[in-house]
């Protein structure tokens, strides 16, 4: 039987910084969630979404990831267009949304002071990624969303850096037999800029949905 994946407790202390960034928000924001950010999802599901870090007034404030904030939009929109979600997304903890076949997490799981999780605290939280991955004995393909969780992923697989590239589109498969599929992060920077349209982003989750759904190979590099 899979093993329990190990998650961090709530007063976390193994990254100084995030720690007493954590408690100077709970100083500040007493009835927000405050803490490192756990998965959201079906352990058994055969897709893993990889983000970045709970966003201030997103997930550190409501608890389930890329909820609250513009990060979850995207995202969640083009889950439930693939049949990735059920309900409905209202940027709310008990909207009733649920996910189907997926489990999202974060390569850091509490926030960081302007976003930007540090090296060193990427490297320490991966153990808890690798245990999520390890837990899902159904996993089938990983969804990285930017190139801090692409490499957070390689790491959880103790692959070096250069055993896959980050582009957005593209797909790598892993020794494990896992596809791993890149995007770029659904951040409202990168949607705002175009960087990221709607359409790149649903044809990513396409791309996953079919794989899924078919014995294929993963289709080759769509990233140009």
């Amino acid at each position: 039987m899979p093993p329990t994946p190990e998650t961090p407790p709530r007063d976390c202390p193994l990254c100084p910084r995030l720690a007493g960034f954590r408690a100077d928000n709970r100083a500040k924001f007493p009835d927000w969630h405050n803490a490192p950010v756990r998965c959201f999802g079906e352990l058994d599901g055969r897709l893993l979404i990889v983000g970045l870090a709970p966003g201030l007034r997103g997930a550190n404030r409501t608890g389930r990831p890329f909820t609250g904030d513009y990060a979850g939009r995207l995202l969640y929109d083009s889950l439930l267009a693939f049949g990735f979600a059920i309900g409905r997304y209202e940027e709310r903890p008990d909207d009733g949304l649920s996910l189907r076949d997926c489990r999202i997490v974060n390569a850091v799981r509490c926030v960081p002071p302007e976003n930007k999780p540090l090296p060193a605290e990427i490297a320490t939280c991966n153990q808890f990624l690798a245990s999520e991955i390890a837990a899902m004995h159904n996993l089938r393909a990983i969804l990285a969303l930017g190139v801090v969780a692409h490499q957070a992923v390689l790491r959880a697989h103790g692959l070096k850096q250069g055993f896959a590239k980050f582009a957005h589109g593209a797909t790598h498969r892993l020794p494990n037999d896992i596809v791993l599929a890149d995007s770029f992060h659904v951040s409202r920077y990168n949607t705002s800029t175009r960087r990221l349209t709607p359409a790149m982003f649903e044809a990513v989750v396409a791309f996953l949905k079919h794989h899924l759904t078919s014995a294929v190979s993963p289709a080759p590099d769509f990233s140009a």
